[in-house]
């Protein structure tokens, strides 16, 4: 495949830019399994962004008061420079290995390989995946953003059958942290917007990314 790493580390190519589709909103609204119908529909590799959690040993985590553990809806628990790292390989080189993060013991298990053709679009998504909305602007590497949500109670709901049926935490603090995240819905959403994203339901996005499926990598969605 062309572009790949040099055995020093140099590339012979530069990344193509405009490339990867930031997929983000708050726990549950359906970001991966937008991704994954887009991936099988066009073709598209998923870098998941919630694989670059920290693992629960790592110094300075930030801790929840109302849950009373470690806060893992707040963006220091994350390792946004890894994964912006990683995104950058992958389209430098086509290829880039990922982490495999475990939810419900807070630990990375493994790590998998991504690989990329020339023209696809790398589909992002996680939690956090806005806060890296500048930083993928900055180097041209940002195809579009998305701020995936439904209405809040639709969203609550969804999460909590996801959660308990992957056992990710015991259920009172899954029960718990979705009363928390419920609340604070309206504003995870408008700060996702103040970053750059552009809000709509899981239908709507996918409207929109299927139709440009065919077109150029390079091209935004409008």
């Amino acid at each position: 495949m062309s572009g790949r790493a040099h055995p020093g580390g140099r590339h012979d190519e530069p990344a193509r830019t405009g490339r990867v589709v930031i997929l983000a909103g708050p726990s549950g609204s359906g970001k991966s399994r937008l991704a994954e119908r887009l991936s099988q529909h066009c073709g598209w590799p998923i870098m998941r962004l919630d694989d670059f959690y920290h693992p629960f040993d790592h110094p300075g985590l930030p801790r929840s008061e109302a849950l009373g553990i470690v806060d893992w809806d707040d963006p220091r628990s994350w390792d946004g420079a890894a994964a912006i790292a990683a995104l950058t390989d992958l389209l430098v080189t086509g290829g880039c290995e990922a982490p495999v993060y475990d939810i419900s013991t807070s630990s990375v298990v493994g790590r998998r390989e991504l690989s990329c053709g020339e023209d696809d679009l790398v589909l992002a998504e996680g939690i956090f995946a806005a806060e890296i909305i500048a930083d993928l602007r900055e180097r041209g590497l940002l195809h579009s953003a998305w701020c995936v949500r439904h209405r809040s109670i639709v969203t609550f709901v969804l999460r909590l059958v996801r959660d308990l049926s992957e056992r990710r935490k015991p259920p009172l603090t899954l029960i718990r942290r979705g009363l928390v995240l419920l609340r604070a819905e309206p504003g995870i959403v408008a700060a996702h917007v103040a970053k750059g994203a552009r809000a709509g339901s899981p239908r709507t996005v996918e409207r929109a990314l299927s139709s440009v499926a065919s077109q150029p990598a390079g091209r935004a969605v409008r």
